[in-house]
């Protein structure tokens, strides 16, 4: 949504002029284009701390069940505003994910565990996936299939803390899951390198999962200094 912009719209840009809006809100600031737009969802990426006011947010959680509130700037004091304060001018309604971390937060007796919005669940399984599989490129497809991977990947307990992407500690089981759903994808667009991975594995999703699985770098170091004493010793 956009903030106080020009009628004429000649300090934007010409990616920035697509987003703009030519009507009667040209001209307004954030809550007064709320009012009229109604909109269901803020995306903070101005790195304008505190943007986002609680007249705003509570305007938009007026007409909206579960509105999306995503401050995503960095670092956390650039944020639009801090997960307490969405969960709190919505009474617990928000949909909420930041670009930094916040800590959790405890409102009407609920505890809310606010997500990070951050590529780290979507970058290394896209390019562990398209390594794997050798691809000519990456695809709309492939991109999509990542998305649709992610979103599908929260358990029921991550759902019930208001979580939008999945806890940190399952990034690796993630990465997994999306690279293997990136496989299927080039597989069906014929992108794959035969010599890299067989289409018989590449097109059944269970040999591509373990197939994929065995590709995976495990950051394991050996402790030689033991392994050299031992064998001196055994």
């Amino acid at each position: 949504m956009n903030g106080v912009l020009s009628v004429d719209n000649k300090d934007l840009t010409s990616e920035q002029r697509v987003f703009a809006r030519d009507d009667d809100t040209a001209g307004m600031d954030l809550k007064q284009v709320a009012d009229i737009v109604k909109p269901t969802a803020l995306l903070g990426l101005t790195a304008c701390g505190g943007l986002f006011q609680r007249d705003l947010v509570e305007s938009i959680s007026r007409h909206c069940e579960r509105p999306i509130i995503f401050p995503l700037s960095n670092p956390t004091s650039s944020a639009e505003c801090t997960a307490e304060q969405a969960y709190e001018w919505t009474g617990g309604k928000a949909i909420f994910a930041s670009g930094s971390p916040f800590d959790p937060v405890t409102y009407g007796g609920t505890k809310y565990i606010p997500s990070q919005c951050n590529n780290m669940f979507v970058f290394p399984g896209l390019g562990l996936g398209a390594t794997v599989c050798g691809a000519k490129r990456v695809s709309r497809s492939m991109i999509y299939a990542c998305s649709e991977t992610l979103a599908t990947s929260l358990t029921d307990e991550e759902k019930q803390a208001g979580q939008v992407f999945p806890s940190i500690h399952r990034i690796r089981e993630i990465s997994l899951r999306v690279a293997t759903a990136v496989v299927r994808a080039a597989h069906e667009e014929y992108l794959t390198n035969p010599k890299k991975i067989p289409r018989d594995i590449s097109k059944d999703d269970s040999l591509t999962f373990r197939y994929v699985q065995g590709k995976m770098y495990d950051p394991v170091y050996v402790p030689l200094v033991d392994m050299i004493y031992s064998s001196r010793h055994s």
